[in-house]
């Protein structure tokens, strides 16, 4: 029971911490919508779709190797060799990742940026910044430090926010908040180096376990990158046939949908060194368990949220940006919201598969999945507008998982609590026709609506036993310590 405490307090921090991280993203929404052109909006949400891109390409799939090798390890002096080889490596990939930007910086504003030069030759500095971080970042992860990773990774995203919502309302367009950007990455590389430095010291390594690293690590790149391409490529296709007005409605649609990927992000984060430790343990029981209680986390949280952002798509986007962009969007938001919910499946059934380390199979499974992706984007956004863009990203991911269902079966059983999730449907159907009959539009109207619903929802399955008094129990010991 001790074990299973301290994972629902670390999966309740880490929360807590992306719950915060995702609703930067609406803080910043309402302030560049409202203070930017829809142009200069549309090359704001260019820029972080390619800078999330970028680490995903140079970081060569070693943030995976590390948290699934460097857990059990306890000797200093072999932690410090392998943290700093994975992170030199890393380092230097980037580098030349950026050399690359910086010399094509004309060629690609003029595709992806609306021309403006700047911002290409601002992503080829930032790029190097934002992967160097995330290694750093991933050592916490890594050793299970979760409240120095919640603390940093707050530090990170709010201080940008502050810096970028800061020079936004001073007046300045898109290229001086894309400069806030990168002064909030320095300050948290300089922060992250410091605190590694002190509790492992420094070295420059001698590579002596890279070759083994990269065998783990480089098949999982093809599936990130398609992973990106099927959540953000929307972007590039859309300011591509489109034109960059059209990015600038789509992406408020798709932030706000894709909020119920947070509830994701605890277990993308906890999950991976937890269940590597307890299966090269041989704790096979402790592996089941994990993941099914994580599934069953994730839909009683997940599942009712997708059918509250769908109903009150409208009414937020009118808030929180503007009736422009509101009008010509919402209906974007549901598709969003249960693709993120099928993608939050697929990330906590997917772990069995990279347990195995057939990191392949998830390779094969996103390529296949985003080249259906961009070949149907093509085809069909200049005929149907963004709706398509929305629906294609809802099919990739419904494929991904019904196929990783399939293989990871074969691997590792759990149990996956069927009544539960009918009962959870039940609670959100009941949800959903009380948000209808409430039809809230003001911001105060919203609020009270998602606090009833909430409400009616938790006392149905209450009722219903979907959740046990032992269940509420735990939880009200595990406030209380």
């Amino acid at each position: 029971m001790k074990e299973y405490k301290l994972f629902v307090q670390r999966i309740g921090l880490v929360g807590i911490t992306n719950i915060l991280i995702s609703l930067s993203s609406l803080i910043l929404l309402p302030i560049l919508t409202k203070n930017l052109t829809i142009q200069d909006y549309g090359v704001w949400a260019q820029f972080i779709a390619t800078v999330a891109f970028i680490p995903l390409l140079v970081n060569l799939g070693l943030p995976y190797s590390m948290v699934r090798f460097l857990p059990v390890k306890t000797d200093k002096n072999e932690i410090k060799e392998e943290f700093y080889s994975i992170t030199f490596l890393i380092l230097f990939v980037s580098l030349i990742a950026s050399v690359l930007i910086f010399v094509f910086s004309k060629q690609i504003a003029a595709v992806l940026f609306n021309g403006n030069t700047l911002v290409a030759q601002l992503l080829a500095i930032i790029a190097l910044l934002t992967a160097t971080n995330a290694s750093f970042l991933n050592f916490f992860r890594t050793f299970q430090q979760m409240k120095l990773y919640s603390i940093i990774t707050l530090l990170q995203t709010y201080s940008m926010v502050f810096l970028v919502s800061f020079l936004v309302l001073s007046g300045f367009g898109v290229e001086i908040a894309i400069s806030g950007y990168f002064a909030a990455q320095i300050i948290i590389f300089f922060i992250v180096l410091g605190l590694v430095i002190s509790q492992i010291g420094f070295k420059i390594p001698e590579f002596k376990n890279i070759r083994e690293y990269l065998s783990f690590g480089l098949p999982t790149v093809p599936s990130n990158l398609s992973s990106w391409i099927v959540e953000l490529s929307d972007r590039y296709v859309i300011g591509i046939i489109l034109g960059i007005t059209f990015v600038g409605y789509y992406t408020p649609a798709f932030t706000l949908g894709s909020i119920i990927a947070m509830f994701l992000s605890p277990f993308a984060f906890i999950l991976p060194p937890l269940l590597s430790s307890c299966y090269d343990q041989k704790r096979m029981d402790e592996v089941g368990n994990y993941m099914q209680y994580s599934l069953k986390y994730f839909v009683l949280i997940a599942l009712p949220s997708v059918v509250g952002i769908s109903l009150l798509s409208k009414p937020l986007l009118e808030i929180i940006t503007t009736s422009i962009i509101a009008d010509n969007s919402y209906f974007v938001t549901p598709f969003i919201a249960l693709g993120a919910f099928l993608f939050g499946i697929y990330g906590i059934v997917s772990q069995t598969l990279v347990l195995e380390k057939k990191t392949k199979i998830i390779g094969f499974m996103w390529i296949f999945a985003a080249t259906i992706k961009i070949v149907i984007n093509i085809l069909l956004v200049s005929i149907f507008g963004i709706i398509a863009a929305a629906i294609t990203t809802l099919i990739a991911y419904a494929f991904t998982l019904i196929l990783t269902l399939f293989y990871s079966r074969k691997y590792i059983k759990f149990k996956f609590e069927y009544l539960f999730a009918f009962k959870s449907i039940i609670a959100s159907i009941v949800m959903s026709a009380l948000i209808l009959f409430m039809d809230p539009v003001t911001i105060n109207e919203i609020l009270i609506t998602i606090l009833i619903s909430a409400v009616v929802y938790m006392l149905f399955l209450f009722i219903s036993k979907g959740i046990s008094r032992k269940e509420i129990d735990f939880f009200k010991k595990l406030i209380k310590n």
